[in-house]
């Protein structure tokens, strides 16, 4: 009778740690059923995918699935957002804008489904190509040393160049919203119109005094004046090939101040541009002939100033 009792002890115990370990199983499988969640994820090209995740921000669910965005693109919602269940994540392009109109409403905005719509259509870009007039520049030519009398005299007519400038243009509604270069090329360089200018000589053949002042006045405001084809670079790697920011004479490149020319000017010259003074401090391998780099601060700066033809000389 008693074996039968042990018996009977053991088997009830043996059904109450089994009932326990069910109970402990089903606890836990119901604690991990809780923290999954359903989410549908609506990819670019209309594909959607349900997954069932316990991740908790859209970016961790997104790498769950093996799901890279490209540069171009973005999630709605953001990618640092959490979700809860039955979330869409939406991969939509950049440019794109939902129009949220019951958050509209709810703020108590008075306006129609045509204005929210022109308010958030979607942004297009375009790259364009335009060709360019670049305008030549005229050139004094003074005839002082002449032995005859001279009037102004048109040596060489000028003729303007021409580019190709491309842009990146975006568009909202039809309408240009921003325009930025991207680059430029010179197709054909501008001839410069080169002017004599005329001698005053008295009737017996000998310059008046007057005369003589005025000639040696316009010669010393355009000797050495030459026009020169003048582009501008950036700190950047670029532009340099490497960011240090220090020119070829050692200096710290300054906007305003810093250029960079060919050796036919020694470092530390300085070269009136258009009316304002810059000094020699750099050079550049493209640098040679009639050319000049002005130092600017920024890329989008140098892109800005593009290729200008100006008249340059040693200031005095």
């Amino acid at each position: 009778m008693k074996k039968e009792e042990k018996a009977s002890i053991s088997i009830m115990k043996i059904i109450c740690v089994s009932i326990i370990l069910i109970l402990i199983s089903g606890i836990g499988v119901m604690a991990v059923n809780t923290n999954l969640k359903d989410i549908k994820i609506v990819l670019q090209n209309g594909y959607e995918l349900t997954v069932l995740t316990s991740k908790t921000t859209v970016n961790e669910i997104l790498e769950e699935n093996n799901i890279v965005l490209d540069e171009n693109q973005k999630t709605i919602p953001e990618a640092k957002e959490e979700v809860t269940a039955g979330t869409v994540i939406k991969i939509v392009d950049k440019s794109y804008n939902e129009v949220q109109i019951a958050k509209v409403s709810e703020e108590g905005v008075q306006t129609t489904l045509d204005d929210l719509l022109n308010n958030y259509a979607p942004i297009t870009e375009k790259i364009v190509t335009e060709q360019v007039e670049i305008p030549y520049e005229t050139v004094t030519k003074n005839s002082a040393g002449t032995s005859t009398n001279t009037t102004n005299k048109v040596l060489q007519q000028g003729k303007n160049g021409l580019k190709e400038v491309t842009y990146k243009i975006k568009y909202q509604n039809e309408v240009e919203i921003e325009k930025t270069q991207l680059s430029e090329k010179v197709i054909t360089e501008p001839v410069n119109k080169i002017v004599q200018v005329n001698k005053v000589t008295s009737r017996a053949g000998t310059t008046t005094r007057a005369a003589a002042t005025t000639t040696a006045t316009t010669t010393a405001a355009t000797a050495g004046t030459q026009v020169y084809k003048i582009t501008a670079y950036c700190p950047c790697a670029k532009c340099c090939g490497k960011a240090t920011g220090r020119t070829a004479m050692g200096t710290k490149a300054t906007a305003g101040r810093t250029i960079a020319a060919s050796g036919k000017f020694a470092f530390g010259t300085k070269l009136n541009i258009n009316g304002h003074v810059y000094t020699v401090e750099d050079r550049g391998g493209a640098i040679n002939g009639n050319k000049i780099d002005i130092f600017v601060n920024s890329h989008a700066e140098a892109l800005a100033w593009g290729v200008r033809y100006l008249p340059v000389s040693v200031a005095q």
